[in-house]
C-alpha cells in the first residue's frame, strides 16, 4: 500500500474512533444540609460529588423523562463509568445510553471519591454510615438536587447492585427499570462477610492504626487488605491465561499490589466495607414492583451461584428476569459486571420491554 495512502487511511481510522468514544463527564456537587445518619448521627453538610452526561428532557407536564442513575461499588466512584469497556459500549453515540438521549448521572457514593467522608477530616469520628444512608443520599440528589421525580433507569454494579434493590424497596415508584449487576438481595454473610471482616481487622491490627488516628497509612494492614480484594474479584479462567507461570504471577502482582494500596485510605477503607453490615432486603422483595433485569457471573467469587441464593429470591421477584453469565475467558469474575458487552443485550431488551 502506497505511504500516502496509508496515512490517510490511518488518520480515517483514527478519527473514526473518537467519533465513537464516548464523551466527558461534568462533575459537580450537590450538599445536602443537617443529614441525619441512621445512628442518629448528623453531619451539617453533607456533600455529594456527581457526573453527568447528556442533558435532562422534560416531557409537556415538565417532567424529567430521560435520568438514568449509575451506581458505582465498593472503593469506587462515579468516574469509573469511563472505563472504555463500559462507556464506550453504552454512552457512545449510538449506544444504548446515548447522551443526546438519556441525562446520566452517575454519583460518588457517600463515604467515597469526591463525597464527604472520613479522610475528610473527621477520620473515625466520621458517622458511622450504611447503605441505608447512602441510598437516602442519592435519593437526595435525585428529587432535591436535580428535581427528577421518576427516573428512566437505575443501574448499578456490586455495591451499586445492592443499592438498586434498597431503592426498589424503599421507593418502588422512583424508576421505571432498573438493571442491578454483581451481587445479591440477602444478608451478607458467609464468605462474603468472612473477607470483609478479614480485611478490616488486617487493617485494626496493624501498629500503625492507631485507632483511625495514623501518622502514616497502615500499610501493612492496607496489604493484606488489597490482596483480599484482588483474590475476591479475580475470576480463574483469564487469571489462568493472564497469568500462566509463577514469574508471571510474580511479576504483576508486583506492580498491582502497590498501585492498589497507594490508591487506599484506611478509614475510607474500613468505612466502606464495613456499610454493608445492615443490608438484608430478602424480607421485602415483594415490594419490588418496577421491572428489572437482574445479572450475576457464574465465576463470581463474592457471589458464587452454588448457593442458589439468587435463584430463591427470584421466584419472589415477579417483575425481574434473572440473568446468569457463563464462566468463559471474556467473562471477568465480579468484574464482569463492566464488561458491557457481556450483557448490553439484557440492557436492550430491558429498555424495550419499559419503553
Amino acid at each position: 500500500m502506497p505511504r500516502r495512502l496509508f496515512a490517510a487511511l490511518a488518520v480515517a481510522i483514527a478519527s473514526f474512533t473518537a467519533a465513537q468514544a464516548a464523551p466527558e463527564p461534568t462533575a459537580h456537587d450537590y450538599v445536602i444540609k443537617d443529614f441525619r445518619f441512621r445512628t442518629g448521627e448528623t453531619l451539617p453538610e453533607l456533600k455529594i460529588r456527581y457526573h453527568t452526561l447528556g442533558t435532562p428532557r422534560p416531557d409537556a407536564a415538565g417532567k424529567v423523562t430521560n435520568a438514568v442513575l449509575i451506581l458505582h461499588g465498593t472503593g469506587g466512584n462515579g468516574r469509573q463509568f469511563t472505563n472504555p469497556l463500559f462507556a464506550d459500549v453504552l454512552f457512545a453515540p449510538g449506544g444504548l445510553l446515548d447522551p443526546a438521549k438519556y441525562f446520566i448521572v452517575m454519583p460518588d457514593n457517600l463515604g467515597h471519591g469526591g463525597s464527604s467522608k472520613p479522610s475528610d477530616g473527621l477520620r473515625a469520628k466520621f458517622p458511622k454510615y450504611d447503605y441505608a444512608d447512602m441510598v437516602a443520599a442519592q435519593h437526595a440528589l435525585v428529587t432535591k438536587g436535580l428535581k427528577v421525580e421518576k427516573l428512566r433507569l437505575i443501574m448499578g454494579t456490586s455495591m451499586g447492585c445492592m443499592h438498586s434493590f434498597v431503592w426498589a424497596e424503599t421507593w418502588p415508584g422512583a424508576a421505571k427499570a432498573l438493571m442491578p449487576l454483581a451481587c445479591q438481595p440477602t444478608e451478607i454473610a458467609g464468605r462474603n462477610r468472612l473477607w470483609r471482616r478479614m480485611a478490616i481487622e488486617a487493617i485494626t491490627s496493624d501498629p500503625a492504626w492507631k485507632g483511625g488516628d495514623y501518622d502514616t497509612q497502615p500499610v501493612q494492614g492496607l496489604k493484606t487488605a488489597a490482596n483480599l480484594l484482588i483474590l475476591a474479584g479475580a475470576a480463574p479462567l483469564p487469571m489462568q491465561a493472564q497469568l500462566p507461570t509463577r514469574a508471571a504471577v510474580d511479576e504483576w502482582l508486583a506492580r498491582e499490589q502497590p498501585r492498589r494500596i497507594a490508591a487506599m485510605d484506611a478509614n475510607d477503607f474500613i468505612y466502606q466495607v464495613d456499610a454493608s453490615r445492615t443490608y438484608d432486603p430478602s424480607k421485602d422483595l415483594e415490594a419490588i414492583t418496577a421491572p428489572m433485569t437482574w445479572v450475576n457471573s457464574a465465576d463470581d467469587f463474592i457471589n458464587p451461584p452454588e448457593l442458589g441464593l439468587a435463584e430463591a429470591a427470584a421466584k419472589r421477584l415477579k417483575t425481574t428476569r434473572y440473568v446468569l453469565i457463563p464462566a468463559t475467558l471474556q467473562s471477568r469474575g465480579h468484574g464482569t459486571h463492566t464488561h458491557a458487552a457481556l450483557w448490553k443485550d439484557e440492557l436492550a431488551e430491558l429498555l424495550k420491554r419499559t419503553e
